[in-house]
């Protein structure tokens, strides 16, 4: 199984790696896929996540086809929505989540882009929901996501026809932030992430699970939780020391607390 954690300065570094294989990815691999995402969510020491994939050719490509096509499974495996959770089904993880696409992000590669906050992609990137080639529908989210981050047309076009666009396309139509030279893709990404590990990590993850769930509720209901955390934040240590270092003109040292 290959999927490794690296963890330095408040920030774990995700690699799917299976170069050999796009990094496609078995029930092996997405187990231990959900197990980082578990490590991430549990650990209060990490305030970030950057997932990559191995290798130079590919972020992922999705589910291995070859294994999971011809994988006989049995139906009580559908009501088990708690085994395995990933960033891209069922798992709450509010810490920021940075994608760095290295190449290929096909199929479940793009489902689990859909899922993250901040995403980068090296300028040979390319990015595709082509699972309906396939017999099959863009599932742990493709099908639900989608709409909501790119134009009706453009998303259409994507789903049904399962042809990539490239780097510049996402860029344009907003399905990633920015694309850059591959010798930039890690350092810029990691740049993002040291930036958001030296914020205060509790207002982060309160801003980034109020702008999630606010798409599912309506707005007066919104506005009212969000006065609530608001003020529960306000007394929270972290939010102290970002009022002494403003008024002390230093850099604040936020501890979670």
């Amino acid at each position: 199984m290959t999927i490794d954690v690296a963890v330095e300065d408040h920030i774990a570094t995700i690699t799917i790696n299976r170069p050999e294989r796009l990094n496609a990815m078995d029930a092996e691999h997405y187990h231990g896929l959900s197990q980082a995402w578990m490590r991430v969510r549990d650990d209060p020491e990490l305030r970030v996540a950057v997932v990559t994939g191995g290798g130079d050719r590919a972020f992922t490509v999705g589910a291995d086809i070859k294994g999971f096509l011809t994988r006989k499974s049995e139906w009580r495996e559908v009501w088990m929505t708690q085994r395995d959770q990933l960033l891209n089904r069922g798992i709450e993880l509010w810490k920021p989540v940075i994608a760095a696409v290295n190449g290929y992000c096909l199929g479940g590669g793009v489902t689990l882009l859909l899922a993250t906050d901040i995403r980068i992609a090296c300028e040979t990137a390319t990015f595709g929901l082509s699972e309906v080639k396939r017999g099959i529908i863009a599932g742990n989210g493709g099908t639900q996501r989608v709409l909501s981050q790119l134009p009706y047309p453009i998303a259409m076009e994507m789903l049904l026809t399962g042809e990539p666009i490239s780097a510049a396309a996402a860029a344009h139509w907003g399905l990633i932030n920015k694309a850059v030279p591959r010798e930039e893709l890690m350092p810029t990404a990691m740049g993002y992430a040291r930036r958001l590990a030296a914020l205060p990590p509790l207002a982060l993850q309160a801003a980034k699970e109020l702008a999630i769930r606010s798409r599912d509720v309506d707005l007066a209901t919104g506005l009212r939780v969000e006065q609530l955390v608001a003020t529960l934040l306000r007394q929270t240590e972290d939010a102290k020391e970002g009022a002494r270092a403003f008024a002390e003109k230093r850099p604040a040292q936020f501890e979670g607390r």
